[in-house]
């Protein structure tokens, strides 16, 4: 790493002068830098110059981090999670009111979703992806551990609802226009690919970050 790219992360330490995690901060900034100098090619302008236009200046980013903070790991998480139940939680009422009310709205309603399984499963997959671009972008490296935690926490209803379903210990014939080996297969495969989606986010969001 070149003078100026210390210089950068010297001014950087200095604006973070009074936070705790200064040391953390500057050993995730000194990773993007030198992912940044690894990967471009720079001429005709200084590296500080280059660096303060893809990251900001110093002084910029030590007042996105001290804003960014404000947002703890514990709002983030419980944020998701109850989104998740909220979408659960929905489905089951819904359900509950096509099985039991005889609503026509609701009838041509599951009849519509039931007919559009890939659209609401891709839906799904999208949370699961905007979970883990919104951990990253608001704590980079820190959020790989409230990812996974978040993760476990969000996947259990999922879980629970495949397990009371498969052996039939809530009313099997209200999914009966659902259950079959195509969908089962989806749904497997489905919950399966979450983590690695939602880590794709996590990636992507943490290179937002910067």
């Amino acid at each position: 790493m070149n003078d100026e790219a210390q210089q950068f992360l010297q001014e950087l330490a200095k604006e973070l002068v009074n936070d705790s995690k200064k040391d953390e901060i500057i050993a995730e900034y000194t990773m993007h830098v030198q992912d940044l100098l690894a990967d471009t090619s720079i001429e005709n302008i200084s590296v500080y110059d280059f660096l303060v236009d893809r990251l900001g200046s110093p002084e910029e980013l030590a007042a996105l981090w001290k804003e960014e903070r404000s947002v703890t790991p514990r709002k983030m998480q419980r944020l998701f999670v109850l989104l998740n139940i909220a979408l659960f939680l929905s489905g089951a009422i819904f359900t509950i009111g096509y099985n039991v009310l005889e609503w026509n709205w609701l009838e041509a309603l599951w009849k519509t979703l039931t007919e559009a399984t890939t659209i609401v499963i891709l839906f799904y997959m999208l949370f699961w992806g905007l979970l883990g671009y919104e951990i990253g972008k608001a704590f980079g490296a820190r959020g790989r551990k409230i990812l996974n935690r978040t993760f476990v926490i969000c996947v259990i209803p999922n879980l629970l609802l495949m397990y009371l379903i498969v052996f039939r210990l809530i009313p099997y014939e209200w999914f009966d226009p659902l259950l079959n080996g195509s969908f089962i297969l989806i749904c497997i495969f489905s919950t399966a690919a979450l983590y690695p989606i939602s880590w794709l986010g996590y990636r992507w969001g943490r290179k937002a970050s910067v």
